[in-house]
């Protein structure tokens, strides 16, 4: 896996500008915070993008990938002022579950989620490396 970033350009923060990888490709549907038996244990923003990640990192062990694997991410949320109040938490969650890795990543403020307590859906994108 190779992060892209132009020279000119200052380093991102949390995320990266591109990622050119090889491998199998595995695509994770958008997950929201709900449990393995389709409940959310809770309407914090927070706990909400912690089981949401977890349900990502589940997903991508059915092929045999971890979270370093993730090339890119996709976040939708409901309240873009929420997710920037709550920055610093969502990062610590995100490096529970993910670590620090991160893939290309774009953040979407939408009018709502099909599911009406989801306060984020994530999309995830892997690159699992071929075995050579």
């Amino acid at each position: 896996m190779q992060i892209l970033n132009p020279a000119e350009w200052p380093n991102p923060k949390g995320y990266a500008n591109g990622i050119a990888a090889e491998g199998q490709l595995i695509f994770v549907a958008g997950q929201i915070g709900w449990n393995a038996q389709g409940q959310f244990d809770s309407d914090d923003l927070v706990d909400q993008t912690r089981q949401a990640l977890r349900n990502i990192v589940r997903v991508l062990a059915e092929a045999g990938a971890r979270p370093e694997h993730i090339t890119r991410m996709t976040w939708f949320v409901v309240d873009k002022h929420e997710y920037r109040v709550r920055n610093g938490d969502l990062g610590k969650v995100y490096r529970e579950i993910i670590g620090k890795h991160y893939p290309a990543m774009t953040l979407v403020q939408v009018a709502a989620l099909l599911e009406d307590r989801a306060k984020v859906e994530i999309e995830a994108t892997a690159v699992l490396p071929s075995q050579r």
